[in-house]
């Protein structure tokens, strides 16, 4: 029975161990995706017991990425990206440069060659956006601008290693591989890369000029229809088939076509609704491409090999993180934010994975490589929960035993104080706004429009940079840092708001703000109708909980539009 139904006892035995191994990760508070490939390794074929089909595996993984990377495409905001972009970008290169190093030096160590110690490097030095994603989320620290910083630092690695997967088939031969077409053998290898970046230029081209146009109408009409299952179905339709047609008809890998699916669909009002309703499915895949990696590990190079399996831990979790600590100091941004996107990039994931496996089938990594860059992703997604915890303990820690480290977190930021010729109406009775989000920046609209004048204190230095060149008067920083406030003259203001939803930064700023202005009123947002009553009780200030205040303002106008008309005067 078994050998006449591969497909059902693979995906049966997939979902059933990783469902049992996810549970069991997440009770003992780490991430489902180390239980995933821990099931992995429990139906492959270096175990004893039940050994899943790893072709039919290998097939099914290819649709997990496809999904994968289409959701990626999805929640890639290129504003998000230019926001943080003068820390991001060069971040990302100049970090995934020397990771990379790292790696080809350790494997020239072991006599592996050049080939093989680029593709191990280049695995090693791309981190997992999912567990970034959680690991931020769990700490309600997603949406601050260390949270930015670190997603953004992670789309320019996802965008690089999606180049890297373009241009290494092309390349395999030179590297010592096998190459990915007989066709290529016989062509001169600039030729060979030149064919490649014009097929990809060609798809990207098709993609940005009808995809824009094509794919929103196409979720459109099937919306009209108002039926769910005929938009789920025309959304993973559609990841799918792009996936694949622009690998056949591109040349193109089935990551970028369907990162470029999410990334064009994006682009359409429906955007939110498919990423919500290709979810499950998403989700549903990508567990059984962690599965079928895991399957590819030998569990005997932990005992057959252990000092290799330590050094790559050790370049994932020191390497990695102490590189991306010192560029993070390096461009001037505080401690608190390097030690956060060094904990952010202390693990490696799918990209690794996709990049590892397509080594190994260009014969560019041997399988020991492989189970290598598994050994290191399971062991680095384990500990990467209590790196973060660790965060904020070493901070104060190494504030307190090191001189130089109180000097870079003291040194002076050109936009962490007002110009000395800021006019006097922004120093005394002013208003100070905490955030220039979506909600803080209509708030200033407002303020600009009524004639009052105010102090915008922001974290993103670049915006900050932004603001004082259009004539606003703003300051770089955390508000919830005493200093911060005190730049913007919070002590001769006569209002602070708070428009940054920061449960915990609330009431430091608050605190801050009372003690060295007594008579300040505070106005402040929060998400939470649970913190939106705690914060009455403690008498903060004039709290707005988002779902209250829309419904105020619906009800009044239910109210205003079905009240009676009021009664004529003088009448009987």
């Amino acid at each position: 029975m078994e050998h006449n139904i591969p497909l059902i006892t693979t995906i049966t035995a997939g979902f059933g161990v990783a469902l049992v191994l996810g549970f069991l990760a997440e009770r003992i508070k780490v991430p489902a995706l180390v239980g995933y490939l821990l099931a992995g390794i429990v139906i492959g074929p270096a175990t004893p017991g039940f050994v899943a089909d790893v072709h039919m595996a290998s097939q099914l993984s290819e649709i997990g990425v496809m999904l994968l990377m289409f959701g990626v495409g999805l929640h890639f905001s290129l504003n998000d990206l230019l926001a943080v972009k003068r820390i991001a970008v060069p971040g990302a290169v100049l970090q995934m440069g020397l990771a990379t190093a790292l790696g080809m030096v350790t494997a020239w160590w072991w006599g592996w060659s050049f080939g093989n110690g680029l593709i191990l490097g280049l695995s090693l030095s791309c981190a997992s956006t999912v567990v970034l994603l959680k690991a931020l989320e769990a700490r309600g620290v997603l949406d601050t601008m260390n949270g930015r910083i670190a997603v953004g630092w992670l789309v320019v690695e996802d965008l690089a290693t999606v180049l890297v997967l373009v241009l290494l088939p092309p390349l395999a031969g030179v590297l010592g591989g096998t190459s990915a077409t007989p066709v290529a053998e016989t062509k001169p290898i600039w030729m060979a890369i030149g064919q490649t970046l014009l097929q990809v230029a060609a798809f990207i081209a098709l993609m940005l000029v009808v995809g824009r146009r094509a794919l929103p109408w196409l979720l459109w009409q099937v919306a009209r229809t108002g039926s769910r299952e005929l938009f789920t179905l025309a959304v993973i339709a559609t990841a799918i088939g792009i996936a694949y047609g622009a690998s056949a008809l591109f040349s193109v890998s089935f990551a970028l076509g369907a990162f470029f699916a999410g990334m064009v669909m994006r682009e359409s009002e429906f955007s939110h609704r498919a990423a919500e309703e290709s979810l499950p499915l998403r989700d549903a895949f990508s567990v059984l491409f962690f599965v079928s990696v895991g399957m590819l590990f030998e569990p005997a190079i932990l005992l057959e090999q252990p000092l290799r399996v330590l050094a790559v831990v050790a370049i994932i979790i020191l390497g990695k993180a102490l590189v991306a600590a010192a560029l993070v100091l390096a461009l001037r941004y505080p401690i608190n934010t390097a030690l956060t996107v060094a904990a952010s990039l202390a693990q490696i994931g799918e990209f690794s994975f996709i990049l590892a496996g397509l080594g190994v089938a260009l014969g560019l990594l041997p399988a020991m490589g492989m189970s290598l860059v598994l050994a290191g992703a399971l062991i680095s997604i384990a500990l990467n929960p209590l790196l973060f915890a660790a965060v904020e303990p070493f901070r104060r820690w190494v504030l307190g035993h090191s001189e130089l480290a109180r000097r870079l977190e003291q040194r002076q930021d050109p936009f962490a104080e007002l110009p000395m010729s800021t006019e006097r109406k922004y120093l005394e009775g002013q208003v100070v706004l905490v955030g220039y989000g979506r909600v803080g920046q209509r708030i200033a609209k407002a303020m600009d429009a009524g004639g009052i004048p105010y102090v915008v204190a922001e974290q993103n230095r670049e915006l900050v940079e932004q603001l004082r060149s259009q004539g606003v008067a703003a300051v770089s920083g955390s508000a919830a840092d005493p200093e911060v406030l005190i730049q913007a003259h919070i002590a001769h203001a006569a209002m602070l708001v708070i428009a940054t939803p920061d449960p915990v930064g609330v009431r430091q700023m608050a605190d801050t703000a009372r003690a060295l202005n007594p008579g300040i009123e505070i106005v402040l947002r929060t998400h939470s109708e649970a913190e939106s009553n705690l914060l009455r009780e403690d008498s903060i200030g004039m709290v707005f909980f988002g779902e209250e205040e829309l419904a105020k303002g619906m009800t009044q106008h239910v109210l205003e539009r079905f009240s009676p008309p009021p009664i004529a005067s003088g009448s009987a």
